[in-house]
């Protein structure tokens, strides 16, 4: 790849196309909560249960889905992605039980393993120069957090116009419209000689025999926690538990007037700070060991969701702690895609990033799922935040052995230890 090649091609503005669509939509299911709980006189673990199994759907399909880009081609993955996706949500719009969202989840969970991160940073990885790829990695990451931001404030919106099963029914639509971008996405064929004379079969048992894969799968699977539940609960965690809003405040005055707005909101300016983190957590993986940032994350999120839950929560406490968070949410992913890419080879990246996605979602799933178990039975979020600090900590101490060396560039004892 030509270390001139520019940073902005027809491959990434696709893919960051698709990714804020995808993550528009995936972002607002926490928005739903509250309505769909209400309507049916079901519990909190009903609903959360369902997003629960969509994360958890996400991540078996993530792999998957990478295996499928490899084998018949990445736009041929996308669609049948954007479908799954399109016919889940359609489906649930007329669901009425808690069995029957809870299984049209798994439809909308492998739609975003297909229409989101394993596949399309795989592809933009591919088609980025050397010089290019982190930062372009973290731009697309940004592009999700682009569509966290307008995903809540929107399904917010539509619910005022329209009922919650029209809001899915329009976002239905919407998924399957991203795949008008689905011309631009044309990368070349990824690796050197050496990687494509490997098999999948090959990369994998590496991987496997690798403790560094190890020890990355580990780190993910706090990051998923965290966002798995504060996507899913923190809109009603601030409806709740957050104290009025003044009149005559900043934010009465430029329309968030209630608490369930002012959770809507939250969930975008996570987005907005993110746009900014990701990005940077892009331009610095070129610059210094991708570890050492994951560390310096995980510190960070621990740290800012101690702080927030032990002070009382106000509108000011809730809009510092999105931002602070917001900066950290998806900077993980660059990081971590570009780890994996850099270490075991570009080849197979969408593959072995999916497997690793799958810890990344099955903390997403204890978090959604446990939010809302421990709600019905304390009445409040206080243990699951707790359980998220604890977590934090740990990936940023499992992060600190892996070996940040590509493996076909370490000895043969090295790399087999």
């Amino acid at each position: 790849m030509d270390s001139r090649a520019p940073l902005f091609t027809p491959v990434l503005i696709g893919g960051c196309i698709i990714i804020m669509i995808c993550f528009a939509i995936r972002a607002s299911f926490g928005v739903f909560q509250i309505p769909i709980a209400e309507e049916f006189g079901w519990l909190r673990a009903e609903f959360s249960l369902a997003i629960a199994i969509q994360n958890l759907a996400w991540g078996i399909g993530q792999p998957l889905f990478g295996a499928i880009a490899e084998r018949f081609g990445d736009r041929r993955a996308i669609v049948l992605g954007a479908l799954l996706y399109a016919t889940g949500l359609v489906f649930s719009a007329h669901a009425i039980t808690p069995g029957q969202h809870q299984l049209l989840e798994i439809l909308v969970g492998f739609g975003i393993a297909g229409t989101g991160f394993g596949v399309i940073l795989a592809l933009v990885g591919r088609s980025a120069s050397d010089k290019n790829r982190s930062v372009a990695l973290g731009i697309v990451t940004a592009a999700g957090s682009a569509g966290q931001v307008v995903g809540p404030p929107l399904a917010e919106g539509l619910m005022g116009v329209i009922p919650w099963q029209g809001v899915f029914l329009v976002f239905a639509g919407m998924i399957l419209a991203s795949l008008l971008a689905l011309p631009l996405l044309r990368a070349p064929k990824p690796g050197g000689k050496a990687e494509l004379e490997e098999s999948m079969g090959e990369i994998l048992g590496k991987a496997f025999r690798d403790p560094s894969f190890t020890l990355i799968f580990v780190g993910f699977f706090s990051c998923g926690y965290q966002l798995g539940f504060v996507t899913a609960h923190f809109p009603a965690f601030v409806t709740e538990l957050c104290g009025p809003i003044a009149p005559g405040s900043m934010l009465h005055d430029i329309g968030i007037t209630s608490t369930s707005a002012l959770g809507a909101v939250a969930i975008s300016l996570i987005g907005v700070a993110n746009i900014a983190g990701t990005i940077c957590a892009g331009y610095l993986g070129n610059r210094f060991p991708k570890k050492y940032l994951l560390a310096g994350i995980y510190v960070g999120r621990t740290l800012a969701a101690g702080i927030f839950i032990l002070l009382p929560i106000t509108p000011i406490s809730v809009i510092v702690f999105s931002v602070v968070m917001g900066s950290l949410w998806l900077a993980t992913v660059p990081l971590t895609s570009g780890l994996v890419g850099y270490i075991y080879g570009m080849r197979y990246m969408g593959t072995l990033y999916g497997i690793v996605f799958f810890s990344h979602q099955l903390g997403s799933f204890l978090g959604v799922w446990l939010g809302g178990w421990l709600y019905d039975i304390y009445g409040d979020y206080t243990a699951v935040w707790w359980v998220g600090v604890a977590v934090g900590a740990l990936s940023a101490v499992v992060h600190l052995p892996v070996k940040e060396v590509p493996l076909r560039n370490r000895a043969p004892a090295a790399a087999a230890a």
